[in-house]
This record gives C-alpha cells, sequence and structure tokens, in this order.
C-alpha cells in the first residue's frame, strides 16, 4: 500500500463538476494498493497518518499531529501509485491491485480513517476526479507499507 500525504490549507475534489469533498487543514491522500495488501498494510498505514508530526508548533517546528490542529483528510484512490514506467512510453499497471478488490480496500481504509475518529472526506472510487489543493510548506510524504516495520507502528 502506498499513500502520498500532502499537508494543506484547503482541497477539494470534483466530480462531473460537482463537489464531492472539501477540506481545510488537514491532509490530502492519495492512496493505491498492490495485490499482496492485507489488513496489517492498512493498519500501518491509518497509524502513521494518525500519528505523524507535520504541522508546526509554537516555534515553527513539525511538532504537531493532525489530532492536535482538529484537521480533515481528502482521501483520493489513485491507483497509478503503482504505475511502472520503466519501459517503453505507456506505464505498465500491472502491479495495481484489480478494481473490485481496490475498491473494498479503499472504502476499509476510509472506514477505519473514520473509527480511528479522523475527519474524512473522500473522492468518488474510479471517477474522473479533478483534485484542487494548496499545499502547504510544501510538505509531501510518501509512505509505502511494505518498507514499514508493523511491530514498531
Amino acid at each position: 500500500m502506498r499513500v502520498i500525504i500532502q499537508r494543506v490549507s484547503e482541497a477539494s475534489v470534483r466530480v462531473d463538476n460537482k463537489v464531492a469533498g472539501f477540506i481545510q487543514a488537514g491532509f490530502v491522500l492519495f492512496v493505491g494498493f498492490t495485490h499482496d495488501d492485507n489488513i496489517d498494510d492498512l493498519k500501518y498505514i491509518i497509524n502513521k497518518i494518525k500519528f505523524i508530526r507535520l504541522f508546526d508548533d509554537d516555534n515553527g517546528i513539525m511538532n504537531i499531529d493532525i489530532n492536535d490542529i482538529g484537521g480533515s483528510i481528502l482521501s483520493i484512490s489513485q491507483f497509478t501509485l503503482y504505475a511502472n514506467a520503466s519501459k517503453g512510453r505507456r506505464p505498465s499497471y500491472t502491479k495495481a491491485m484489480k478494481y473490485n478488490e481496490a475498491e473494498e480496500f479503499y472504502n476499509q481504509f476510509n472506514k477505519m480513517l473514520i473509527e480511528e475518529g479522523l475527519k474524512v472526506e473522500k473522492g468518488i472510487f474510479g471517477g474522473d476526479m479533478k483534485v484542487s489543493l494548496v499545499n502547504d510548506g510544501p510538505i509531501t510524504i510518501i509512505l509505502d507499507s511494505k518498507e514499514g516495520n508493523y511491530e514498531k507502528a
């Protein structure tokens, strides 16, 4: 599982010219799944998102997490996080999880974020989304559950 976190001052996603989700301060999460992801991958990434300290304290040091600022999450499914563009000119997406299974994982991921007490808006899975965001910092972090250590999360 891969997630790109962008710290934002505001963000929105539109589908068919309608706002599907809007947040102010918080994170935009671009979320992708691969074939062998499981519940442990979800738990690991959610724990990281919930407690990663990417907001400034009074001294300007990134020492505050999303809970401390009462921030929100805009969750966007993005299978292209598993693109392989090493050969040719057209990326291959064979490492991305299949559509139906990925949709289940994405829905479970968002449900688990909410169960952790986080405020979540989301795009439309498989939709042609137009994402607008103001990256605050800019701060962009890449999380990959396969590079993590579940026991220390």
